[in-house]
């Protein structure tokens, strides 16, 4: 542990110090909260600091994705992290919510339209049309946090999001019965370890509730329970085979290496927190229409 430590990266360090941190703000602001709530916000927060770090840290290797047409391309590197930092802040201690998770959604919208969708119809192939998934899918989760911060006056933006995040669920859980060998979660190119058992199943299972919850969503039926174990199953994915993977990266002397395994970390974490978020929107508004009839009652 000592040896990897000392062969990491700055920018390895500054992404692993961002989260740490985050998720210490995250656990003292959630003391007497709901656990699912806790962990939905942690889900965002985590990965929202790493990335901010890598913004500020290794501003270099992100400037080529800064569309040649931008004014002032170093200002937007720089921007971004700080907006990702303050929004992961904000997501962690519950504290305006619903202007960090608009903003965020907004930025993944833009980052979409201006990045990765013309990527995609450039280069097309499976991976990049993946990464417009899961990019809309962040965007549709970061909706649908705003739309619960915002109570009965977000639930466009809840329904919105909603609708992005089951369409991406679904490309998802389908591409994993057709590559049942990759990392599960967001299927991309990285494959699963020999030494995780069982990997065909795992991708198999993952698919199925992915499929399954995608469905869910679009038809409103039982969307809190399937939200709830598939947004649970990533986040245990993440923790059982992501962490390691992650740590065997951090082994590595390469910063490109290490830089890849925490991101592909973040990167699943997050999406686990799109999933919960789901059921974290559909929970609240069970609670509201029950207030609701309850005082309608008394009245009567």
């Amino acid at each position: 542990m000592v040896l990897t430590f000392l062969v990491m990266s700055r920018t390895a360090v500054a992404m692993l110090c961002a989260g740490a941190a985050v998720v210490a703000i995250g656990l003292w602001a959630a003391r007497g909260v709901d656990k699912v709530v806790a962990l939905t916000y942690l889900c965002f927060a985590v990965p929202l600091a790493v990335f901010g770090a890598l913004h500020l840290s290794n501003e270099k290797s992100l400037l080529g994705l800064v569309p040649a047409y931008m004014p002032w391309r170093w200002f937007w590197v720089y921007f971004v992290g700080l907006a990702l930092l303050a929004a992961a802040v904000s997501m962690a201690t519950q504290i305006q919510v619903r202007w960090s998770g608009l903003l965020f959604g907004l930025m993944m919208f833009l980052f979409v339209a201006m990045l990765h969708l013309p990527g995609a119809i450039a280069m097309g192939g499976r991976i990049p049309w993946t990464i417009v998934f899961r990019e809309t899918s962040f965007g549709g989760g970061g909706l649908v946090l705003a739309g619960v911060a915002m109570g009965g006056s977000g639930r466009r933006l809840v329904a919105v999001g909603r609708v992005l995040i089951a369409i991406a669920a679904i490309v998802f859980g389908v591409l994993h019965f057709l590559h049942p060998l990759g990392l599960p979660g967001v299927p991309l190119e990285k494959q699963m370890p020999e030494w995780v058992p069982g990997r065909t199943l795992i991708d198999y299972l993952t698919g199925a509730g992915l499929v399954a919850a995608g469905g869910c969503f679009l038809l409103g039926r039982r969307v809190r329970v399937a939200a709830t174990y598939v947004g649970a199953w990533i986040v245990l994915m993440v923790v059982v085979i992501y962490v390691p993977v992650m740590i065997g990266a951090l082994g590595e002397g390469s910063s490109a290496v290490q830089v890849e395994g925490i991101n592909y970390f973040a990167d699943t974490l997050l999406f686990g927190g799109v999933i919960l978020s789901v059921g974290l929107a559909d929970k609240n508004r069970r609670q509201t229409e029950s207030v609701v009839i309850w005082r309608l009652g008394r009245r009567r």
